[in-house]
């Protein structure tokens, strides 16, 4: 199963990532000022999956990715994939296991990785 991973961007604000069963990023929030906010997104997301839309995109440089809509509104944007079956597979991913997804917080961890 996934997971919902919230960290604490340059700029101070929040956003979290939705990982695979493997630990790859299957998609990346919206940004959020507060931290609550951000949990709240995803508690929401949680509940609300079948609310969710997915636009599949092909970008200039021939990479797939997929823009994802919660009541109509930007929610997250996805990783760049190889082809579209994995564009699909990660959707299938998201629906299949994020409302049962832990939710792991690094926000408050500045140096995750010391030297």
């Amino acid at each position: 199963m996934g997971a919902f991973v919230v960290s604490k961007r340059f700029d101070d604000q929040y956003k979290f990532v939705f990982t695979s069963r493997k630990g790859k990023v299957i998609f990346t929030s919206m940004k959020y000022e507060l931290k609550f906010e951000c949990e709240e997104a995803i508690e929401y997301f949680k509940r609300n999956i079948g609310l969710a839309t997915f636009e599949k995109h092909k970008s200039a440089g021939g990479k797939y990715f997929f823009r994802l809509f919660l009541d109509e509104a930007p929610f997250a944007l996805s990783r760049k994939y190889t082809t579209e079956l994995r564009v699909q597979k990660g959707i299938d991913e998201i629906v299949k296991f994020a409302s049962v997804s832990e939710i792991l917080d690094f926000s408050d961890n500045d140096l995750i990785f010391l030297d």
